[in-house]
């Protein structure tokens, strides 16, 4: 387990509690844009890109979950933020329940959006990893986005499919790999009854990569947890329906609020 110094954003005012915000293989910080502003009305909003994304350095291979999770608590120190509110999506959420199982004194309240305890089956990870390896992401890039959103929204706003397609081929394809590679073995369900944060799952009722069945996996092992599932979203639900993401999210972190630095 090696930490290195990921990159962040931080809006809204440093007095309000922090929430931490992580998210999807192949996506950045701006994925996040609704739920910034939405958020930052109540909180001190981090969004940060995982190892490999964005503007984040590319640690040699292999990487773990315990790498990941590991980030994000590094980050929490450079912050100086004890304890704080967390929220992850897919890739994310995987770095925040392992984060929430082994260090629940740093964190408050968590949200987990579209992911999985387990993510199966693994041989379609290790082959995405060798086809972005030998071809390249953008041979991947078009099915990927797919399942990002419904097709009813994709055919709504192509803008918005043809920028998730850009943003997703700017991901360094080494780190794109090895996190591919990551999911391979990723598992946390033992880990996840030592879950101490009151917890909010939250499927898309249209997510063809993480389907409610596997959120509801994650609230059964986790004590006191609970699952909302929104219609009319796929796997970036926070994306295709915000209003109703960021209201569940919202009113999940706010009861938890502590002020100081939580």
């Amino acid at each position: 387990m090696t930490a290195i110094d990921i990159a962040y954003e931080v809006t809204g005012p440093a007095h309000l509690p922090t929430v931490v915000l992580t998210g999807s293989l192949g996506s950045t910080t701006q994925t996040w844009r609704p739920q910034v502003e939405a958020l930052s009305q109540h909180f001190r909003v981090v969004a940060v890109d995982t190892r490999g994304h964005g503007r984040s350095p590319v640690p040699p291979a292999p990487y773990d979950v315990e790498d990941l999770a590991a980030d994000l608590e590094r980050l929490l120190d450079r912050l100086g933020v004890e304890r704080t509110h967390a929220v992850g999506l897919s890739l994310g959420g995987l770095a925040v329940m392992a984060l929430a199982a082994t260090r629940p004194e740093r964190l408050d309240r968590v949200a987990v959006l579209c992911t999985s305890a387990r993510f199966t089956p693994a041989t379609a990870w290790a082959d995405r990893a060798h086809l972005v390896e030998t071809v390249g992401l953008p041979s991947i890039a078009s099915a990927v986005v797919a399942r990002w959103f419904t097709e009813a929204h994709r055919l709504a706003d192509p803008d918005l499919v043809a920028w998730a397609e850009k943003m997703l081929c700017s991901i360094d394809p080494v780190a794109y790999a090895a996190c591919c590679r990551l999911l391979v073995d990723a598992d946390v369900r033992d880990a996840l009854p030592a879950i101490r944060a009151p917890l909010l799952a939250v499927a898309g009722a249209e997510d063809p990569a993480t389907p409610a069945a596997h959120l509801q996996a994650i609230v059964d092992l986790v004590p006191g947890a609970r699952l909302a599932v929104v219609e009319g979203a796929a796997h970036l639900a926070n994306l295709d329906q915000p209003e109703i993401v960021n209201e569940l999210l919202v009113d999940h972190l706010a009861g938890g609020a502590r002020g100081e630095g939580a």
